[in-house]
């Protein structure tokens, strides 16, 4: 089975590798489609698709079963669509699974994919139940960090410790990415 982990990865933080470990461990997946959404409908990024496309491939280097695509639809539903990637099941963190009723067209979604939801230990999966089997869950260890609030901390110059891949600390600082970029949270 293929699972899919898309997202912009703006930066791709040690979140999105539990996650995507997790599913490996947890689901049977053979195959990881890493996708990289180069241009996303419902947000800007603070940096390109190409610097992101370098993080990306730096955060899940280590992961053998992973695949690094770089996706130019704006929304899932595009790249999902006309199975395209056959048994597979769509992969989020609990905060994306929240929102996915509000993503555009969740049930054209699940007629391609299923939506398989990753929740930290010790915190209930949000209540998917009205699109039935084409929604499952699993637990995951993961650090409570997002994106979002690593840019603010690197724009701010504030310390990053354990919450980045290595390799993708080390490219961040070198290129000095996410310094002074106001807006784009």
């Amino acid at each position: 089975m293929i699972g899919i982990l898309g997202g912009t990865f703006d930066p791709p933080h040690n979140g999105h590798v539990a996650l995507a470990e997790a599913a490996l461990r947890e689901l049977g997946v053979d195959e990881l489609v890493v996708m990289l959404v180069a241009r996303p409908a419902h947000r800007g990024c603070a940096e390109d698709a190409d610097t992101r496309e370098d993080l990306v491939r730096a955060a899940f280097a280590d992961l053998p079963q992973a695949r690094i695509v770089r996706d130019e639809n704006p929304y899932t539903v595009d790249a999902v669509r006309d199975d395209r990637f056959g048994d597979a099941v769509f992969i989020v963190g609990a905060d994306e699974g929240e929102a996915f009723p509000r993503w555009r067209d969740p049930d054209e979604i699940l007629r391609w994919v299923r939506l398989a939801v990753g929740t930290r230990n010790g915190y209930p999966p949000p209540d998917l139940a009205g699109y039935g089997d084409r929604v499952l869950s699993f637990e995951l260890p993961s650090p409570p960090i997002s994106s979002t609030e690593l840019r603010e901390r690197l724009e701010a110059g504030e310390p990053i410790d354990d919450l980045l891949p290595a390799q993708v600390a080390r490219l961040i600082e070198m290129q000095g990415l996410y310094r002074q970029k106001p807006g784009l949270h």
